[in-house]
């Protein structure tokens, strides 16, 4: 699996990334410790978690993913492993996680990050990263800017600051950020820039098929000023993955978690996802194959984020890495995007 080099940092990572956010929920610890077990042997070397995992977020869950990956992280070498997370941001009603984070402040900062390596068990993380902007954003399936909305934030120098302390103690190597928006990526480029302070590495915003948001103002940002695209959803929730065409009902997030979804109920999703399909099964692919070949083929794509809740589709996600997409595909894919664009941002 070929290794890429995210941002400016010195990490090579493998083209996929292990997500972890089903770990301690849908995924117990031995079926969680299978699945790294069996990416590590595919060449994966990159696993992703957050302290508010497992998904979806609840108190009794809260940091048990973290909790699980340390579990196997302590059999491995600790240098042959690239290991992200991230903090958890405010606005969000999360009041199990340190009261309720307010923002990303020292306090709040300081005590995420001792909490993560504490139940990673390591004294470092690779790159950590802010799991949502501190400030007023559209996030999750929200689409518009709300400036009525605006709520007191943590300035992303003083967040910068704080990360810089705890890269010179070595408790973090590099910084990430996490859903995003061209504005605040350039305002954290700026602020390194002129200040001294960590340079962002990455930014991990949602990006498949029915969502390409990432194409127009980011994808400029990121590529000129060096910030690599971890995507995450690759699948959009299992839906793009075909499963709950026939049966509404199958086993995933979609049917477990009854309103967890709120960016798939749009109108034209579930045409998209029939077209999507349709594309695949023309061409003698899986829904889910076409979905993630697409994703994993993106030029400005570092390491895609894939997760699953049971061996047979870790294999598909682990196998579609290597097919290539026909040009004919390619087209008929921006085909049906032009149709139905973006309709799960």
């Amino acid at each position: 699996m070929k290794r890429r080099q995210l941002g400016e940092s010195a990490l090579q990572v493998s083209g996929i990334c292990l997500g972890t956010m089903t770990f301690g929920a849908q995924n117990s610890e031995s079926e969680a410790h299978a699945q790294l077990d069996r990416a590590f042997a595919a060449g994966v070397n990159f696993i992703d978690s957050a302290e508010m995992y497992a998904v979806p977020p609840r108190a009794d869950s809260y940091g048990r993913s973290e909790q699980i990956v340390g579990s196997w992280l302590a059999r491995q070498a600790r240098d042959q492993v690239v290991l992200a997370t991230k903090a958890t941001g405010p606005g969000r009603g999360l009041d199990w996680i340190r009261g309720g984070p307010t923002g990303f402040d020292r306090a709040n900062l300081r005590a995420a990050v001792e909490g993560s390596l504490r139940r990673l068990r390591t004294d470092y993380i690779d790159l950590y990263q802010l799991h949502w902007p501190a400030r007023n954003q559209p996030m999750f399936g929200e689409w518009k800017y709300n400036p009525e909305a605006e709520r007191e934030a943590t300035p992303i120098r003083e967040a910068l600051e704080v990360l810089a302390e705890l890269v010179q103690e070595g408790k973090i190597r590099y910084v990430g950020v996490s859903n995003e928006h061209p504005w605040g990526v350039m305002e954290f480029v700026r602020m390194a820039r002129d200040f001294g302070l960590p340079r962002v590495a990455t930014i991990q915003n949602a990006y498949h098929l029915m969502n390409r948001v990432f194409e127009t103002g980011l994808v400029e940002v990121c590529h000129r000023e060096n910030v690599s695209l971890l995507p995450y959803s690759p699948l959009a929730f299992g839906l793009l993955s075909g499963k709950y065409i026939d049966n509404p009902q199958a086993p995933g997030r979609m049917s477990l978690f009854p309103g967890f979804g709120q960016r798939y109920a749009k109108p034209n999703v579930a045409h998209a996802v029939l077209a999507y399909a349709a594309l695949a099964h023309r061409h003698g692919l899986t829904p889910g194959q076409l979905a993630l070949a697409f994703v994993y083929s993106r030029w400005f794509v570092a390491s895609t984020i894939i997760g699953a809740t049971t061996m047979a589709q870790l294999e598909e996600n682990l196998g579609a890495y290597a097919l290539k997409l026909s040009p004919e595909v390619l087209a008929e894919i921006d085909a049906i995007h032009l149709r139905y664009t973006n309709p799960a941002p």
